[in-house]
Protein backbone atom coordinates (compact mmCIF):
# COMPACT_ATOMS: atom_id res chain seq x y z
CA UNK A 1 0.00 0.00 0.00
CA UNK A 2 1.08 3.40 -0.72
CA UNK A 3 1.83 6.17 0.95
CA UNK A 4 -1.12 8.31 -0.82
CA UNK A 5 -3.27 5.07 0.03
CA UNK A 6 -2.65 5.05 3.61
CA UNK A 7 -3.54 8.82 3.35
CA UNK A 8 -6.89 8.02 1.98
CA UNK A 9 -8.05 5.78 4.25
CA UNK A 10 -6.79 7.41 6.92
CA UNK A 11 -8.89 10.41 5.67
CA UNK A 12 -11.98 7.97 4.82
CA UNK A 13 -11.82 6.52 7.65
CA UNK A 14 -11.63 10.12 9.99
CA UNK A 15 -14.55 11.67 7.99
CA UNK A 16 -16.99 8.23 9.11
CA UNK A 17 -15.86 8.62 12.60
CA UNK A 18 -16.71 12.32 12.27
CA UNK A 19 -19.81 11.35 10.04
CA UNK A 20 -21.04 8.39 12.96
CA UNK A 21 -20.38 11.41 16.34
CA UNK A 22 -22.21 13.79 14.25
CA UNK A 23 -25.23 11.60 13.85
CA UNK A 24 -24.99 10.14 17.47
CA UNK A 25 -24.55 13.85 19.12
CA UNK A 26 -27.39 14.90 16.45
CA UNK A 27 -29.04 11.88 17.85
CA UNK A 28 -28.69 12.69 21.78
CA UNK A 29 -29.58 16.24 21.22
CA UNK A 30 -32.65 15.28 19.25
CA UNK A 31 -33.78 12.44 22.27
CA UNK A 32 -33.07 15.13 24.66
CA UNK A 33 -35.34 17.69 23.06
CA UNK A 34 -38.32 15.47 22.42
CA UNK A 35 -37.75 14.65 26.38
CA UNK A 36 -38.01 18.55 27.32
CA UNK A 37 -41.01 19.08 25.34
CA UNK A 38 -42.87 15.75 26.99
CA UNK A 39 -42.20 16.64 30.03
CA UNK A 40 -43.84 20.49 29.08
CA UNK A 41 -46.54 18.81 27.71
CA UNK A 42 -47.28 16.70 30.94
CA UNK A 43 -46.41 19.28 33.64
CA UNK A 44 -49.38 21.37 31.69
CA UNK A 45 -51.47 17.81 31.74
CA UNK A 46 -50.78 17.13 35.20
CA UNK A 47 -51.45 20.81 36.17
CA UNK A 48 -54.92 21.03 34.43
CA UNK A 49 -56.32 18.08 36.28
CA UNK A 50 -54.49 19.30 39.69
CA UNK A 51 -56.51 22.55 39.30
CA UNK A 52 -59.76 20.15 39.07
CA UNK A 53 -58.95 19.16 42.37
CA UNK A 54 -56.77 21.95 43.88
CA UNK A 55 -60.14 23.20 45.71
CA UNK A 56 -61.62 20.09 47.07
CA UNK A 57 -59.50 19.64 50.51
CA UNK A 58 -59.92 23.60 51.45
CA UNK A 59 -63.33 23.96 50.38
CA UNK A 60 -64.85 23.73 53.74
CA UNK A 61 -62.71 26.58 54.47
CA UNK A 62 -63.45 28.65 51.35
CA UNK A 63 -66.70 28.23 52.71
CA UNK A 64 -66.73 29.79 55.98
CA UNK A 65 -64.42 32.40 54.31
CA UNK A 66 -67.27 33.56 52.39
CA UNK A 67 -70.50 31.79 54.27
CA UNK A 68 -71.63 29.53 51.63
CA UNK A 69 -73.97 27.12 52.24
CA UNK A 70 -73.44 23.36 50.41
CA UNK A 71 -75.59 24.62 47.34
CA UNK A 72 -72.55 26.76 46.67
CA UNK A 73 -69.83 24.97 47.78
CA UNK A 74 -70.90 22.02 44.96
CA UNK A 75 -71.30 24.38 42.56
CA UNK A 76 -67.92 26.18 42.89
CA UNK A 77 -66.74 22.57 42.95
CA UNK A 78 -67.97 21.71 39.86
CA UNK A 79 -67.62 24.96 37.94
CA UNK A 80 -64.09 24.12 36.34
CA UNK A 81 -65.24 21.40 35.17
CA UNK A 82 -68.37 22.12 33.45
CA UNK A 83 -66.73 24.13 31.19
CA UNK A 84 -63.53 22.12 30.90
CA UNK A 85 -65.83 19.26 29.66
CA UNK A 86 -68.54 21.30 27.84
CA UNK A 87 -65.96 23.10 25.65
CA UNK A 88 -63.62 19.80 25.13
CA UNK A 89 -65.03 19.37 21.61
CA UNK A 90 -65.12 22.27 20.40
CA UNK A 91 -61.82 22.95 21.64
CA UNK A 92 -60.10 20.26 19.83
CA UNK A 93 -61.87 21.33 16.81
CA UNK A 94 -60.03 24.72 17.25
CA UNK A 95 -56.78 22.65 17.75
CA UNK A 96 -57.44 20.95 14.32
CA UNK A 97 -58.20 23.81 12.37
CA UNK A 98 -55.90 26.39 13.87
CA UNK A 99 -52.63 24.29 14.95
CA UNK A 100 -51.56 22.73 17.98
CA UNK A 101 -49.03 25.58 19.36
CA UNK A 102 -51.54 28.37 18.66
CA UNK A 103 -54.07 27.00 20.25
CA UNK A 104 -52.03 25.64 23.44
CA UNK A 105 -50.68 29.20 23.48
CA UNK A 106 -54.38 31.17 23.45
CA UNK A 107 -55.58 28.10 26.00
CA UNK A 108 -52.66 29.16 28.49
CA UNK A 109 -53.34 32.53 27.95
CA UNK A 110 -56.51 32.55 29.26
CA UNK A 111 -55.75 29.70 31.59
CA UNK A 112 -52.88 32.03 33.56
CA UNK A 113 -55.55 35.01 33.42
CA UNK A 114 -58.13 33.19 35.05
CA UNK A 115 -55.52 31.50 37.51
CA UNK A 116 -54.27 35.01 38.48
CA UNK A 117 -57.69 36.62 39.27
CA UNK A 118 -59.04 33.68 41.25
CA UNK A 119 -56.93 34.53 44.37
CA UNK A 120 -58.25 37.77 44.75
CA UNK A 121 -61.64 36.71 44.59
CA UNK A 122 -64.06 39.15 47.08
CA UNK A 123 -67.13 36.78 47.09
CA UNK A 124 -67.99 33.70 45.63
CA UNK A 125 -69.95 35.28 42.20
CA UNK A 126 -65.27 36.29 41.17
CA UNK A 127 -64.53 33.29 42.13
CA UNK A 128 -66.81 31.21 40.42
CA UNK A 129 -66.21 33.29 37.05
CA UNK A 130 -62.79 32.37 37.73
CA UNK A 131 -63.37 29.21 37.74
CA UNK A 132 -65.55 29.04 34.70
CA UNK A 133 -62.71 31.00 32.67
CA UNK A 134 -60.05 28.78 34.04
CA UNK A 135 -62.32 25.47 32.73
CA UNK A 136 -62.50 27.13 29.45
CA UNK A 137 -58.80 27.89 29.16
CA UNK A 138 -58.12 24.10 30.25
CA UNK A 139 -61.07 22.60 27.38
CA UNK A 140 -59.10 24.51 24.99
CA UNK A 141 -55.10 23.12 26.27
CA UNK A 142 -56.09 19.96 26.48
CA UNK A 143 -56.54 18.99 23.16
CA UNK A 144 -53.73 21.02 21.56
CA UNK A 145 -51.53 19.50 23.96
CA UNK A 146 -52.09 16.18 22.14
CA UNK A 147 -51.47 17.57 18.62
CA UNK A 148 -48.66 19.30 19.87
CA UNK A 149 -47.38 15.89 21.38
CA UNK A 150 -48.35 13.86 18.14
CA UNK A 151 -45.55 16.59 16.13
CA UNK A 152 -42.77 15.94 18.59
CA UNK A 153 -43.48 12.36 18.15
CA UNK A 154 -44.46 11.33 14.42
CA UNK A 155 -43.43 7.93 14.06
CA UNK A 156 -46.16 5.90 15.30
CA UNK A 157 -44.07 3.80 17.50
CA UNK A 158 -42.13 6.69 19.29
CA UNK A 159 -46.17 8.33 19.65
CA UNK A 160 -47.58 4.81 21.09
CA UNK A 161 -45.05 4.77 24.06
CA UNK A 162 -45.47 8.49 24.22
CA UNK A 163 -49.24 7.55 24.93
CA UNK A 164 -48.60 4.89 27.45
CA UNK A 165 -46.85 7.18 29.82
CA UNK A 166 -49.84 10.55 28.85
CA UNK A 167 -52.33 8.19 29.81
CA UNK A 168 -51.40 8.06 33.77
CA UNK A 169 -50.62 11.95 34.25
CA UNK A 170 -53.94 13.06 34.69
CA UNK A 171 -54.54 10.76 37.59
CA UNK A 172 -51.12 12.24 38.92
CA UNK A 173 -52.81 15.19 38.51
CA UNK A 174 -55.39 14.28 40.74
CA UNK A 175 -53.58 12.84 43.42
CA UNK A 176 -51.10 16.24 43.40
CA UNK A 177 -53.92 17.99 43.58
CA UNK A 178 -55.66 17.06 46.83
CA UNK A 179 -52.43 16.30 48.17
CA UNK A 180 -50.86 19.72 47.81
CA UNK A 181 -54.23 21.67 48.26
CA UNK A 182 -54.28 20.05 52.11
CA UNK A 183 -50.88 21.38 52.87
CA UNK A 184 -51.19 25.11 51.71
CA UNK A 185 -54.72 25.57 53.07
CA UNK A 186 -53.20 24.36 56.36
CA UNK A 187 -49.99 26.60 56.07
CA UNK A 188 -51.18 29.39 53.86
CA UNK A 189 -54.37 30.11 52.66
CA UNK A 190 -56.99 27.87 49.95
CA UNK A 191 -55.95 31.18 47.70
CA UNK A 192 -52.60 30.01 47.31
CA UNK A 193 -53.79 27.02 45.20
CA UNK A 194 -53.75 29.12 42.46
CA UNK A 195 -50.22 29.90 42.56
CA UNK A 196 -49.26 26.50 41.00
CA UNK A 197 -51.30 26.55 38.17
CA UNK A 198 -50.52 30.06 37.47
CA UNK A 199 -46.97 29.54 38.02
CA UNK A 200 -46.75 26.48 35.35
CA UNK A 201 -48.81 28.35 32.95
CA UNK A 202 -46.56 30.91 32.91
CA UNK A 203 -43.43 28.77 32.78
CA UNK A 204 -44.83 27.22 29.38
CA UNK A 205 -45.82 30.38 27.43
CA UNK A 206 -42.08 31.32 27.63
CA UNK A 207 -40.83 27.90 27.22
CA UNK A 208 -43.26 26.79 24.22
CA UNK A 209 -41.86 28.80 21.59
CA UNK A 210 -38.21 27.26 21.92
CA UNK A 211 -39.26 23.67 22.87
CA UNK A 212 -42.48 23.01 21.09
CA UNK A 213 -42.74 22.24 17.19
CA UNK A 214 -44.99 24.61 14.92
CA UNK A 215 -47.71 22.33 14.22
CA UNK A 216 -49.72 23.21 10.88
CA UNK A 217 -52.92 24.55 10.65
CA UNK A 218 -55.85 22.76 8.67
CA UNK A 219 -57.70 25.93 7.62
CA UNK A 220 -60.21 23.47 5.64
CA UNK A 221 -61.81 21.87 8.82
CA UNK A 222 -65.42 23.84 9.24
CA UNK A 223 -65.73 24.75 12.82
CA UNK A 224 -69.38 23.15 13.30
CA UNK A 225 -70.77 26.24 15.48
CA UNK A 226 -73.98 24.77 15.49
CA UNK A 227 -72.76 21.00 16.84
CA UNK A 228 -70.11 22.47 19.13
CA UNK A 229 -72.98 25.12 20.23
CA UNK A 230 -75.43 21.79 21.29
CA UNK A 231 -72.46 19.84 22.54
CA UNK A 232 -71.57 22.62 24.80
CA UNK A 233 -75.07 23.24 26.09
CA UNK A 234 -75.91 19.58 26.36
CA UNK A 235 -72.87 18.56 28.26
CA UNK A 236 -72.69 21.21 30.61
CA UNK A 237 -76.55 21.49 31.61
CA UNK A 238 -76.75 17.32 31.97
CA UNK A 239 -73.43 17.62 34.39
CA UNK A 240 -74.76 20.09 36.18
CA UNK A 241 -78.24 18.41 36.92
CA UNK A 242 -76.60 15.66 38.04
CA UNK A 243 -73.83 17.29 40.14
CA UNK A 244 -77.15 19.55 42.20
CA UNK A 245 -78.48 16.20 42.99
CA UNK A 246 -75.95 15.95 46.15
CA UNK A 247 -78.11 19.24 47.25
CA UNK A 248 -81.19 18.35 45.47
CA UNK A 249 -83.93 15.62 45.05
CA UNK A 250 -83.95 13.77 41.73
CA UNK A 251 -87.79 14.76 41.92
CA UNK A 252 -86.78 18.94 41.84
CA UNK A 253 -86.77 21.39 38.92
CA UNK A 254 -83.31 22.55 39.66
CA UNK A 255 -82.73 18.58 38.90
CA UNK A 256 -84.77 17.93 36.44
CA UNK A 257 -84.80 20.88 34.43
CA UNK A 258 -81.08 21.04 33.62
CA UNK A 259 -80.71 17.11 32.94
CA UNK A 260 -83.83 16.89 30.57
CA UNK A 261 -83.02 20.15 28.36
CA UNK A 262 -79.42 18.68 28.34
CA UNK A 263 -80.18 15.16 27.35
CA UNK A 264 -82.61 16.84 24.91
CA UNK A 265 -79.44 18.80 23.43
CA UNK A 266 -77.43 15.95 23.34
CA UNK A 267 -80.00 13.59 21.06
CA UNK A 268 -80.32 16.86 18.84
CA UNK A 269 -76.20 17.04 18.62
CA UNK A 270 -75.86 13.30 17.37
CA UNK A 271 -78.40 13.81 15.08
CA UNK A 272 -76.81 16.87 13.55
CA UNK A 273 -73.46 15.20 13.48
CA UNK A 274 -74.71 12.25 11.39
CA UNK A 275 -76.12 15.13 8.92
CA UNK A 276 -72.93 17.21 8.56
CA UNK A 277 -70.62 17.57 6.36
CA UNK A 278 -67.42 18.30 8.72
CA UNK A 279 -69.38 16.78 12.01
CA UNK A 280 -67.23 17.92 15.36
CA UNK A 281 -67.36 14.27 16.44
CA UNK A 282 -68.47 11.84 13.91
CA UNK A 283 -70.37 9.21 14.94
CA UNK A 284 -68.43 6.47 13.78
CA UNK A 285 -65.73 7.59 16.07
CA UNK A 286 -67.48 6.63 19.36
CA UNK A 287 -69.31 3.43 17.58
CA UNK A 288 -65.97 1.80 16.92
CA UNK A 289 -66.64 -0.73 20.13
CA UNK A 290 -62.86 -0.40 21.20
CA UNK A 291 -62.12 2.76 21.82
CA UNK A 292 -65.96 3.24 23.36
CA UNK A 293 -64.67 0.73 26.18
CA UNK A 294 -61.23 1.93 26.52
CA UNK A 295 -63.21 5.80 26.79
CA UNK A 296 -65.65 3.96 29.33
CA UNK A 297 -62.58 2.30 31.53
CA UNK A 298 -60.81 5.81 31.34
CA UNK A 299 -64.08 7.64 32.65
CA UNK A 300 -64.73 4.83 35.32
CA UNK A 301 -61.20 5.11 36.51
CA UNK A 302 -61.03 9.11 36.87
CA UNK A 303 -64.81 8.23 38.78
CA UNK A 304 -63.49 5.78 40.91
CA UNK A 305 -60.53 8.17 41.90
CA UNK A 306 -62.60 11.20 42.22
CA UNK A 307 -64.90 9.36 44.88
CA UNK A 308 -62.05 8.07 46.54
CA UNK A 309 -61.05 11.46 47.55
CA UNK A 310 -64.21 12.83 48.45
CA UNK A 311 -64.96 9.83 50.45
CA UNK A 312 -61.84 9.96 52.39
CA UNK A 313 -61.36 13.29 52.50
CA UNK A 314 -65.00 13.99 54.43
CA UNK A 315 -64.76 10.61 56.62
CA UNK A 316 -60.98 11.76 57.97
CA UNK A 317 -62.11 14.92 58.51
CA UNK A 318 -65.63 14.50 59.79
CA UNK A 319 -65.72 11.02 61.09
CA UNK A 320 -61.98 11.12 62.60
CA UNK A 321 -61.67 14.06 62.91
CA UNK A 322 -58.24 14.81 61.31
CA UNK A 323 -56.88 18.26 60.11
CA UNK A 324 -56.69 18.93 56.22
CA UNK A 325 -52.92 18.49 56.72
CA UNK A 326 -53.52 14.88 58.07
CA UNK A 327 -55.84 14.25 55.08
CA UNK A 328 -53.62 15.29 52.52
CA UNK A 329 -50.39 13.04 54.44
CA UNK A 330 -53.17 10.12 54.56
CA UNK A 331 -52.96 9.78 50.49
CA UNK A 332 -48.99 9.84 50.36
CA UNK A 333 -49.16 6.25 49.46
CA UNK A 334 -51.62 6.43 46.91
CA UNK A 335 -49.15 9.19 45.50
CA UNK A 336 -46.39 6.79 45.88
CA UNK A 337 -48.65 3.55 44.26
CA UNK A 338 -49.30 5.95 41.38
CA UNK A 339 -46.48 7.01 40.35
CA UNK A 340 -44.67 3.45 40.53
CA UNK A 341 -47.46 1.87 38.45
CA UNK A 342 -47.71 4.83 35.89
CA UNK A 343 -44.04 3.88 35.69
CA UNK A 344 -44.59 0.33 34.75
CA UNK A 345 -47.18 0.39 32.78
CA UNK A 346 -45.44 1.71 29.91
CA UNK A 347 -43.19 -1.56 29.28
CA UNK A 348 -46.24 -3.56 30.66
CA UNK A 349 -47.70 -2.38 27.47
CA UNK A 350 -45.31 -3.03 25.53
CA UNK A 351 -44.97 -6.41 26.76
CA UNK A 352 -48.64 -7.70 26.86
CA UNK A 353 -50.42 -4.74 25.17
CA UNK A 354 -52.88 -2.25 26.01
CA UNK A 355 -55.84 -4.08 26.43
CA UNK A 356 -54.56 -6.76 28.90
CA UNK A 357 -52.93 -3.75 30.56
CA UNK A 358 -56.01 -1.77 30.79
CA UNK A 359 -58.19 -5.18 32.16
CA UNK A 360 -55.76 -5.88 34.91
CA UNK A 361 -55.43 -2.10 35.59
CA UNK A 362 -59.44 -2.37 36.11
CA UNK A 363 -59.53 -5.38 38.02
CA UNK A 364 -56.93 -4.20 40.07
CA UNK A 365 -58.57 -0.94 40.69
CA UNK A 366 -61.95 -3.03 41.51
CA UNK A 367 -60.16 -5.24 44.54
CA UNK A 368 -58.85 -1.85 45.91
CA UNK A 369 -62.60 -0.04 46.38
CA UNK A 370 -64.38 -3.23 47.66
CA UNK A 371 -61.50 -3.12 50.31
CA UNK A 372 -62.18 0.87 51.24
CA UNK A 373 -66.01 -0.65 51.31
CA UNK A 374 -65.93 -3.42 53.29
CA UNK A 375 -63.50 -1.95 55.82
CA UNK A 376 -61.88 1.98 55.30
CA UNK A 377 -65.37 3.65 56.52
CA UNK A 378 -65.32 2.49 59.98
CA UNK A 379 -64.19 5.15 62.42
CA UNK A 380 -62.49 2.82 64.73
CA UNK A 381 -60.33 1.05 62.24
CA UNK A 382 -56.29 1.36 62.36
CA UNK A 383 -55.51 3.46 59.26
CA UNK A 384 -52.97 0.66 57.90
CA UNK A 385 -54.98 -2.08 58.29
CA UNK A 386 -58.16 -0.72 56.97
CA UNK A 387 -57.21 2.04 54.79
CA UNK A 388 -53.87 1.32 53.43
CA UNK A 389 -54.23 -1.21 51.36
CA UNK A 390 -57.21 0.00 49.15
CA UNK A 391 -55.18 3.02 48.79
CA UNK A 392 -52.65 0.94 47.23
CA UNK A 393 -54.57 -1.21 45.22
CA UNK A 394 -56.80 1.57 43.42
CA UNK A 395 -53.82 3.85 42.71
CA UNK A 396 -52.01 1.15 41.19
CA UNK A 397 -54.93 -0.25 38.99
CA UNK A 398 -56.39 3.24 38.02
CA UNK A 399 -52.72 4.34 36.52
CA UNK A 400 -52.51 1.55 35.16
CA UNK A 401 -55.76 1.44 33.13
CA UNK A 402 -55.43 4.98 32.00
CA UNK A 403 -52.29 4.20 30.58
CA UNK A 404 -53.66 1.01 28.66
CA UNK A 405 -56.85 2.78 27.68
CA UNK A 406 -55.09 6.25 26.59
CA UNK A 407 -53.23 4.24 23.71
CA UNK A 408 -55.92 2.48 22.66
CA UNK A 409 -57.92 5.10 22.54
CA UNK A 410 -55.43 6.68 20.07
CA UNK A 411 -54.17 3.97 17.97
CA UNK A 412 -55.16 4.34 14.49
CA UNK A 413 -56.74 8.36 14.80
CA UNK A 414 -54.66 10.06 12.22
CA UNK A 415 -52.71 13.35 12.52
CA UNK A 416 -55.43 15.39 11.58
CA UNK A 417 -57.80 13.91 14.07
CA UNK A 418 -55.48 14.37 16.82
CA UNK A 419 -56.91 16.83 18.69
CA UNK A 420 -60.34 15.09 18.86
CA UNK A 421 -59.14 12.04 19.75
CA UNK A 422 -57.80 14.27 22.78
CA UNK A 423 -60.80 16.37 23.14
CA UNK A 424 -62.97 12.83 23.29
CA UNK A 425 -60.07 11.38 25.97
CA UNK A 426 -59.91 14.48 28.02
CA UNK A 427 -63.60 14.55 28.15
CA UNK A 428 -64.22 11.09 29.37
CA UNK A 429 -61.54 12.19 32.10
CA UNK A 430 -64.05 15.03 33.08
CA UNK A 431 -67.20 13.75 32.83
CA UNK A 432 -66.68 10.32 34.68
CA UNK A 433 -65.89 12.28 38.28
CA UNK A 434 -69.10 14.39 37.13
CA UNK A 435 -71.93 12.13 35.88
CA UNK A 436 -70.68 8.63 36.94
CA UNK A 437 -69.73 9.99 40.27
CA UNK A 438 -73.29 11.67 40.80
CA UNK A 439 -74.86 8.75 39.50
CA UNK A 440 -73.35 6.58 42.21
CA UNK A 441 -73.69 8.64 44.73
CA UNK A 442 -77.58 7.72 44.37
CA UNK A 443 -77.03 4.20 45.47
CA UNK A 444 -76.85 4.80 49.19
CA UNK A 445 -73.98 5.30 51.55
CA UNK A 446 -70.33 6.01 51.12
CA UNK A 447 -69.62 2.57 51.21
CA UNK A 448 -72.36 0.94 48.82
CA UNK A 449 -71.22 3.48 46.31
CA UNK A 450 -67.88 2.49 46.77
CA UNK A 451 -68.33 -1.40 46.38
CA UNK A 452 -71.14 -0.77 43.06
CA UNK A 453 -68.37 1.05 41.88
CA UNK A 454 -65.77 -1.46 42.48
CA UNK A 455 -68.05 -4.14 40.67
CA UNK A 456 -68.73 -1.75 37.65
CA UNK A 457 -65.04 -1.88 37.19
CA UNK A 458 -64.73 -5.34 37.79
CA UNK A 459 -67.52 -5.90 35.02
CA UNK A 460 -65.49 -2.88 32.68
CA UNK A 461 -62.43 -5.33 32.82
CA UNK A 462 -63.93 -8.36 31.52
CA UNK A 463 -65.64 -6.66 28.86
CA UNK A 464 -62.49 -5.10 27.66
CA UNK A 465 -60.95 -8.33 27.92
CA UNK A 466 -62.94 -9.79 25.56
CA UNK A 467 -63.85 -7.63 23.33
CA UNK A 468 -60.42 -6.05 22.44
CA UNK A 469 -59.43 -9.68 21.79
CA UNK A 470 -60.42 -9.77 18.53
CA UNK A 471 -57.47 -7.74 17.39
CA UNK A 472 -54.11 -8.21 18.43
CA UNK A 473 -53.03 -7.80 22.25
CA UNK A 474 -50.02 -4.97 21.04
CA UNK A 475 -51.07 -2.46 18.88
CA UNK A 476 -48.20 -2.65 15.40
CA UNK A 477 -47.67 1.35 16.90
CA UNK A 478 -46.55 0.21 20.28
CA UNK A 479 -43.13 -2.03 20.04
CA UNK A 480 -41.42 -3.53 22.64
CA UNK A 481 -39.92 -0.59 24.97
CA UNK A 482 -41.69 2.00 26.53
CA UNK A 483 -41.29 5.83 27.51
CA UNK A 484 -38.83 6.73 30.22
Amino acid sequence: MTVTDTSCATATATATATATATATATATASTTHHRHAFALLGSVQITLIFTLAAIAVPLPQIGRAFGLERADLILLSAAYGLTFAGLLLFGARLSDRHGGRRALTAGLIVFASASAAAPFSPGIGTLLMARFAQGAGAALIAPAAMAVLRAVFPTPAAYGRAMATWGGLSVLGATAGNLVSGVIAELLSWRWSFAVPLAVAAAALALAPRLLPDTAPNRGRALDLPGALLATAGITLASYGLVVTDALPWSSAGVLVPLLIGAALLVAFWYAERRAGDPLLPPRFLLNRRRALALAAIALSACATAMTFVTLSLHLQQDRDWSPLATSAAFAPFAIALLASGRAAGPLIARFGPRVVTAAGLATAAAGLVLLALTGLDPHTPYASALLPGLVLLPAGSAASFAGAAVLTTHGVPPERTGLAGGVLNAAMELGPTVLFAIVLTFGSDAVSLAATGTVLALAAALNLRVQRTRPSRPSSLPQGAMQ
